[in-house]
């Protein structure tokens, strides 16, 4: 499912234009970014858990040439599943 088809879901559940269900999808998505950023968790009961996590520095190999690379430590954006999603899933 793309964007545009979740906008459309969302339209036909609401009743809403896909224009109106367009600006609320976008609305929800950068909410949950500006929450990560800020480094917030974003819990959905029943739903899942949007949360940044660390990375560690660590080494690897390129698969192309073989040369060990230093890879950074960053933060990596992470969802865990709900149980009611999970359950919902493996029906």
């Amino acid at each position: 499912m793309k964007k545009a088809d979740l906008i459309q879901a969302v339209a036909g559940k609401t009743g809403k234009s896909k224009k109106e269900a367009g600006v609320f999808v976008d609305a929800v998505l950068e909410s949950i970014q500006d929450a990560l950023v800020a480094g917030d968790k974003v819990t959905l009961t029943g739903f899942g858990v949007f949360e940044v996590r660390e990375r560690a520095a660590k080494k690897c190999r390129s698969p192309r040439t073989g040369e060990m690379l230093e890879v950074e430590a960053c933060k990596a954006p992470a969802f865990k599943a709900g149980k009611n999603l999970k359950e919902a899933v493996n029906k």
